[in-house]
């Protein structure tokens, strides 16, 4: 519980709508609709960047 006070309410829902992308996105490519399953699939990296974009600007204004 403290891992999630310190990572932030807003960051944990973020990781956790790209974790249910991931899962979106196997189940289309699973289920034989493999070209939406790979563009819904690149969502998650996409996310993830500017997450990791956002943190960096604002631990360089600090």
């Amino acid at each position: 519980m403290k891992f999630f006070k310190k990572l932030g309410f807003a960051n944990v829902l973020m990781l956790a709508l790209c974790a249910l992308i991931i899962l979106v996105s196997e189940y289309l490519f699973l289920n034989g609709d493999q070209m939406h399953g790979l563009f819904i699939g690149l969502w998650a990296p996409t996310l993830l960047g500017v997450m990791i974009y956002l943190k960096l600007i604002q631990n360089g204004s600090k």
